[in-house]
């Protein structure tokens, strides 16, 4: 039997800091399953409680960002976190106190999901979030994920139609002072799903076979995680990202084993595992 101090060394603590999806296919529920799936153990600190399933979100309740902040800084207290992801923050108030708890935190890879807008349309971050993002976390983040509509409000320019525009609107991103981003083109269209890293290496383009599947709730909190764990296993950014997009299109290609809801439903996240059952 591995000794107790072995075992944490070889299963990384990764810590999601993000809503809660109470269908079990997007946000914190996501990001656990997601963690378990690449070998590491999730922890999570929420920043929202949504009222949602497959069908669209109802409601919104933020707790008080103090609160958020302390569930943070107690998982800090105690355990030796290998990387970080942050997904919705619901208020400019909760970004400024997870960027408080952050700035003193360790100094892990931190994958921020910028999630200003759900699948099903309803808006989960204003222009305040949005600017307080760029102020105290953009600085802080290793990577920023946004999609092409969530680009194009992160740059206040419009939405990305093709490779060049993508790559275009990256680079004005990376001037906010992340090491690096990911501008995803999953909502485009076409056979595969592009997307763009970049760091200071320059571009590097990332493409899979699109699936043909209607359970796409919790893709981007999927791929975001999935990094995250990569990260906290010791892989460098492209290759954690390249190994991420291998296991998001693992779980759409068996998404539709799954009957979750009337609407899009969640992606299989232990595909990998049920082969082996």
């Amino acid at each position: 039997m591995l000794e107790p101090s072995v075992v944490r060394a070889l299963i990384p603590n990764v810590l999601a800091i993000a809503g809660s999806d109470p269908s079990g296919g997007a946000g914190i529920q996501a990001d656990l399953k997601t963690f378990a799936a690449l070998g590491c153990h999730g922890m999570a600190a929420i920043t929202a409680l949504t009222a949602q399933n497959t069908r669209g979100v109802s409601a919104v309740h933020c707790p008080p960002p103090s609160f958020v902040a302390e569930q943070i800084a107690m998982v800090f207290a105690d355990i030796d976190v290998a990387a970080i992801k942050i997904g919705m923050l619901g208020s400019s108030g909760v970004v400024e106190a997870v960027a408080d708890v952050l700035a003193r935190g360790p100094r892990v890879p931190i994958v921020l999901d910028p999630v200003l807008v759900a699948t099903s349309g309803a808006v989960l971050g204003g222009d305040d979030v949005i600017a307080a993002m760029r102020a105290r976390l953009f600085p802080l983040a290793s990577l920023v994920t946004p999609n092409l509509a969530e680009a194009a409000r992160l740059a206040d320019d419009a939405i990305p139609r093709d490779r060049a525009a993508m790559e275009a609107i990256a680079r004005r991103l990376r001037g906010t002072g992340t090491a690096a981003w990911l501008v995803k083109g999953g909502h485009a269209a076409g056979d595969s799903a592009d997307d763009v890293f970049l760091d200071d290496a320059g571009p590097v383009w990332f493409s899979t076979p699109r699936v043909s599947t209607v359970n796409t709730h919790g893709t981007g909190c999927t791929l975001s995680s999935a990094i995250a764990a990569c990260l906290a296993r010791g892989l460098p950014p492209r290759e954690a990202v390249a190994r991420a997009k291998a296991y998001l299109t693992g779980a759409l290609r068996n998404a539709d084993a799954l009957a979750v809801g009337s609407g899009p439903g969640p992606v299989d996240h232990f595909a990998a595992l049920r082969d082996h059952l």
